[in-house]
């Protein structure tokens, strides 16, 4: 058996966390420079707020109907999501983290389990632990559990936990469940589908296998498959390192002086070390982008990025981000007005066995490390930003987050306090 457990809106639910008193009422949480809803509570879906919804179209239904407005504070969900994982990982020997908001656990072997009643308590537990209120759906196969964790949010008499297994059972749901909602079935599988007239996965489910083999290829046969209970998608309980880093984002305002280019550009190269340094990877290679607003009519305009190869792969703080800021003085043109720009790390390989250039200065090399080292540990402890380079100035990427919540997790400073008198 399979589980999956998906957390509840998972955005609006950690603004909930530290703001009780939000709970039955409308939440959304904005994308990037507050642009559009990137997640809603039932509440704010019941007025009709749909996903990707641009604020200010929405603007009249959220001050009509109070409802609340966060910008995106990804520090907080973060750390949010790692508690619940830490939760799920007592649950089972193998966890298999999918995304931000859900994760996979291996029940294999599992014997003499009521596997209603402990989906209920993982469920449970993680509001216990994290007050994120968590779905967790249990089924033979990875795709039909996560089908059983949807039944879970939308009948709340489950108690938060499915266990679908008996055949009678998966068949009665899968008649009703759209096909292009299906795991595992992207845009152009549904398209197909839709043109062939199947509109819900029992009618997937019933095709014959060599149409499937011949229309959709081996992941249409493995979804297939799964559906029809045969395990046929692996479980990976190991993460596997990512073979490019990229942060980028859209500004607030234009940017049109270089000074301030280069500062933007240093903490997104800081921010792509992070990750680098967090898979143990090394880069070879980095592209940095700027772009100028293509919406603005009557313009100049600009599009382009440089690569930069690194004399030898890195993962320092100091050569990776002085890379960036050297292309982005070679990038920028006077005149224009910078609307987005990014770093994309690439070519990476891992720490571990990597040999280094003979031609390499060991010495320098190893002090490098040491003050990377020095500054991990630093940020871990007093929170990410609290050591940066100069080139990094106030460590700011400027973006509107007029909503953002504090940082309740992961600033010392953003602490809720409590005080009994």
């Amino acid at each position: 058996m399979y589980a999956l457990a998906d957390c509840n809106n998972f955005f609006a639910s950690c603004e909930r966390v530290f703001r009780p008193d939000l709970n039955g009422k409308p939440v959304i949480v904005l994308s990037n420079n507050d642009g559009c809803a990137v997640a809603r509570s039932n509440e704010a879906k019941a007025l009709g707020i749909k996903m990707g919804d641009p604020y200010f179209k929405i603007r009249d239904i959220v001050e009509k109907n109070k409802v609340a407005v966060f910008s995106s504070n990804f520090a907080l969900y973060g750390d949010m999501s790692r508690r619940v994982h830490e939760v799920l990982k007592t649950f089972a020997p193998s966890v298999e983290q999918y995304s931000i908001d859900e994760a996979f656990l291996d029940l294999c072997g599992m014997d003499d389990v009521d596997f209603k009643a402990y989906a209920e308590r993982i469920s449970r537990q993680c509001w216990i632990s994290t007050s994120i209120p968590v779905s967790v759906g249990i089924a033979p196969t990875k795709t039909l559990a996560k089908i059983a964790s949807k039944l879970c949010k939308k009948y709340p008499r489950l108690n938060g936990g499915c266990y679908m297994h008996r055949p009678a059972d998966i068949e009665k749901v899968l008649r009703t469940f759209p096909a292009p909602d299906v795991w595992g079935i992207g845009r152009r599988s549904a398209k197909k589908l839709g043109q062939m007239g199947i509109r819900t996965a029992w009618e997937y489910v019933c095709l014959p296998e060599t149409t499937v083999r011949k229309l959709f290829a081996l992941p249409g046969y493995r979804t297939w498959l799964e559906l029809r209970g045969v395990p046929s998608i692996e479980f990976e309980d190991m993460v596997e390192p990512r073979q490019s880093i990229c942060v980028s984002r859209s500004f607030a305002h234009e940017i049109t002086s270089l000074p301030q280019l280069a500062e933007q550009v240093a903490n997104f190269a800081e921010g792509a070390v992070v990750k680098l340094r967090a898979q143990s990877s090394l880069a070879q290679e980095l592209v940095v982008f700027a772009m100028t607003n293509r919406f603005k009519q009557g313009v100049p305009q600009a599009s382009g990025g440089i690569c930069v190869p690194l004399p030898d792969a890195s993962a320092e703080h100091r050569t990776v981000i002085a890379a960036a800021v050297d292309a982005t003085r070679r990038l920028f043109r006077p005149g224009l007005g910078y609307k987005k720009a990014g770093v994309v790390i690439t070519k990476l390989v891992q720490a571990d066995g990597h040999t280094r250039s003979i031609f390499e200065d060991t010495a320098s090399a190893e002090r490098e490390a040491r003050l990377s080292g020095a500054i991990d540990t630093i940020n871990r402890s007093y929170g990410q930003g609290t050591i940066l380079l100069g080139l990094q100035g106030d460590g700011h990427i400027r973006m509107a987050r007029e909503h953002q919540s504090p940082h309740y997790t992961t600033l010392w400073d953003d602490i809720p306090c409590a005080k009994v008198s």
